[in-house]
């Protein structure tokens, strides 16, 4: 299958980083390299691009996607979590902007080996960004405790039937392991009223992403990047970031909000003692979200956000 992902917010994401033509940008989720192209086609023989995943897929289609550009673009496989030393391995001190693109690519969702989907019966429970881990979906599925599961469809999948589908887990997986896509759909759908999944979304879809998210500990990665991306901007340098549900749209709202205002001194206190300096200033007060063009030409960037932040000296 060829790795495909129609980019999410394409126009406005490469509006929103004010691109100089002979800055550095680092792609800190290059999947197909879909907004790497376009920054690419901005940036003059000086400028320069970093783009960085881990899906080895993605790192050989956006090689290929990239080629005409090659000469100012520099690949990585790795995870964006690792930015500082990545860039450090390249003597890159600065950059002039980031982005992120926290989707899921459509190839990951449509090659029924790598797991992602609940439409499809018979793949393997795996669901790995990056396939170097040990650990898949199915481990979680088979070895977590049932309370584990539990708060993982809870609080990553924000699912109310939580309980009741871990329970049938648990009991589904003592008659024999939960091996399939397909066998953890039945388990999710028989835990599930029939009232519910008649008027409902796909009923797996929450737990799905729950097991995602915890297999690849993307809310930690993402909690623990901003501050440091931030840090690595020069003067007037962007970061963007693009979210697809409420969870890390919180992260990065709440991150940008802190490096905005730091001040951790008593609202009573007439002056600032605690000594913490604002870092730069939201953009992006609301976040853009797709037009209904956008979202109609691509179903997937419906639960879209871009939020952007401005590093100030």
């Amino acid at each position: 299958m060829i790795f495909e992902h129609k980019s999410v917010l394409l126009e406005e994401t490469i509006d929103s980083l004010n691109i100089k033509p002979d800055g550095i940008y680092v792609d800190g989720t290059l999947g197909g390299g879909g907004h790497a192209l376009e920054v690419c086609k901005r940036l003059s023989k000086n400028g320069r691009l970093i783009g960085i995943d881990q899906d080895a897929d993605a790192i050989k289609a956006a090689t290929k996607r990239l080629e005409e550009h090659k000469d100012k673009v520099t690949v990585v496989r790795s995870n964006y979590v690792n930015i500082k030393a990545v860039l450090s391995e390249l003597g890159i001190e600065k950059v002039d902007g980031i982005y992120l693109d926290l989707g899921v690519s459509s190839y990951q969702l449509d090659a029924s080996d790598r797991g992602f989907t609940y439409r499809e019966e018979d793949a393997p429970l795996d669901m790995r960004m990056d396939q170097r881990n040990d650990q898949t979906a199915a481990d979680i599925i088979n070895n977590y405790s049932e309370f584990d599961i539990y708060r993982i469809i809870r609080d990553y999948g924000e699912d109310k039937f939580a309980k009741n589908i871990a329970k049938h887990i648990v009991r589904a997986r003592q008659i024999k392991p939960i091996e399939t896509t397909g066998e953890l759909s039945e388990i999710i759908k028989a835990a599930i009223p029939a009232k519910v999944r008649a008027t409902g979304g796909h009923p797996s879809k929450k737990t799905f992403q729950a097991i995602r998210i915890e297999l690849n500990k993307e809310l930690e990665v993402l909690s623990q990047s901003l501050d440091a991306m931030i840090d690595l901007l020069n003067p007037d340098g962007r970061i963007s970031v693009i979210t697809f549900h409420s969870l890390e749209d919180r992260i990065v709202k709440t991150r940008f909000k802190t490096n905005e205002n730091p001040c951790i001194c008593p609202p009573h206190f007439p002056i600032c003692v605690c000594g913490r300096k604002s870092k730069g200033k939201v953009i992006t007060r609301k976040p853009i979200i797709p037009t209904e063009e956008e979202i109609e030409e691509n179903k997937r960037s419906k639960s879209s956000k871009l939020r952007v932040f401005e590093r100030i000296d």
